[in-house]
């Protein structure tokens, strides 16, 4: 990925901005309030949509003026591709890519991949919740397409269950409705925010212990759920939750449970890093964090490189990102290509011994998230692997298929 070019108009302090990037690294230099950080939140927010600086679009825009745009060209996989985002309150906000215009933001995010690094990310440890939280939720989406979705479908529930408590009569059926539908879009945000910060800590682990010279970082969301549990199982576990609430959310008239009130925790050497870390080891956390954000976004990113190359002769409706096992939940057919090459003098039964543990891994997540569909292996020795899937799933052997032949997305 790199980012060739950028214009702006009417975005922050610019009337018209256009910029070339002609090498890896830039650096900005200039004078107080001359527009280095809007130039950078420019960048971020086509790969995120929003931004750390503002609560809504229309803060992005000049003053004085009605609309602001941001365009940028960038080149991915070695395809050019150019991105729009037009911002014109109060109308929806229209997003392009290479002049085609997308109705999901998914589809618009998938291209462009960013970390922010700023002096507001301090917020993190000195901040409330919300920040930690609205840090969290970005970084899943740079990685997670659907995780956006998933939110914004949280927080209408939420909001449309809130204005019923504002205006509660005597439908306890109703809220009843409500309690299910939020107990199921929040168990699938408290598990991917789980997954995601278990992924996080074990690179920021690493960066962190490197940067401070020795000292041990610990990240853990606070939920007062369990850390470990299927979404189903987190599904059963916020809609008990809410039940035993209902009185107090009736006489209080607000949702008193939920992701929207959830933080996350720092410990750094088992203490909590939100009261008692100095202002030096709150800069080697988040540095710890961006850097790890980064490994995973090239990991994470990197899986749907492959996929992407026959995208030229593939359906115009086939999207290629990288996503998450819930996802499989829904699919009539999952393809496993997972495994290592075989190395030059190794056998195949070395190589066989290898591969079964990373595809035992892989059918169990598949299984796992309710897929009911058939298994296409495509896993050296695809024999061997075929009888691993087979095993490990407990699906009938006419829904386990093991493919010998050389498969080519071109």
């Amino acid at each position: 990925m790199f980012l060739n070019g950028i214009k702006l108009l009417n975005f922050r302090n610019y009337d018209a901005l256009e910029h070339n990037f002609k090498k890896r690294i830039t650096l900005f230099v200039g004078k107080n309030a001359q527009g280095k950080t809007n130039l950078l939140e420019a960048v971020y927010y086509l790969s995120a949509l929003s931004s750390n600086r503002i609560k809504k679009d229309s803060e992005l825009i000049k003053f004085h003026k009605e609309s602001c745009l941001i365009q940028a060209q960038c080149t991915k996989n070695d395809v050019e591709v150019e991105l729009e985002v037009f911002i014109n309150p109060p109308k929806n906000k229209v997003l392009k890519v290479n002049g085609i215009k997308k109705n999901k933001s998914q589809e618009f995010l998938r291209v462009l991949k960013a970390v922010n690094f700023s002096s507001a990310d301090l917020m993190l440890m000195r901040g409330e919740p919300s920040d930690r939280r609205k840090w969290l939720d970005m970084a899943i989406c740079q990685v997670y397409g659907a995780y956006r979705d998933k939110l914004a479908n949280y927080n209408k529930i939420r909001l449309q269950k809130s204005n019923f408590l504002a205006n509660f009569t005597t439908d306890e059926g109703l809220l009843d409705a409500f309690n299910i539908q939020m107990s199921i879009a929040a168990a699938n945000i408290v598990y991917l925010r789980i997954k995601f910060l278990k992924e996080l800590e074990k690179i920021a682990k690493q960066k962190h212990k490197t940067v401070s010279q020795g000292e041990t970082l610990k990240l853990e969301y606070d939920c007062e759920l369990g850390d470990d549990c299927t979404v189903k199982e987190l599904s059963e576990l916020i809609y008990d939750r809410l039940c035993a609430l209902r009185n107090d959310e009736m006489r209080r008239a607000q949702c008193l449970f939920g992701p929207h009130r959830d933080d996350i925790s720092f410990f750094i050497n088992e203490i909590d890093a939100k009261k008692y870390a100095s202002q030096g080891q709150q800069r080697t956390l988040v540095l710890a964090l961006k850097l790890a954000e980064l490994d995973i976004i090239k990991e994470k990113t990197g899986e749907a490189m492959d996929l992407s190359d026959g995208v030229p002769c593939a359906s115009a409706r086939m999207v290629i990102r990288a996503g998450d096992y819930d996802e499989c939940k829904d699919a009539n057919i999952v393809v496993i290509t997972a495994g290592v090459a075989q190395k030059p003098g190794e056998t195949r039964l070395d190589l066989a011994k290898t591969n079964a543990k990373i595809i035992k891994e892989v059918t169990e997540n598949v299984v796992k998230s309710g897929f009911k569909g058939i298994f296409l292996i495509a896993s050296n020795p695809v024999d061997v692997m075929t009888y691993v899937v087979g095993k490990v799933s407990g699906f009938p052997t006419n829904k386990v298929i093991g493919s010998g032949t050389v498969l080519d997305t071109a």
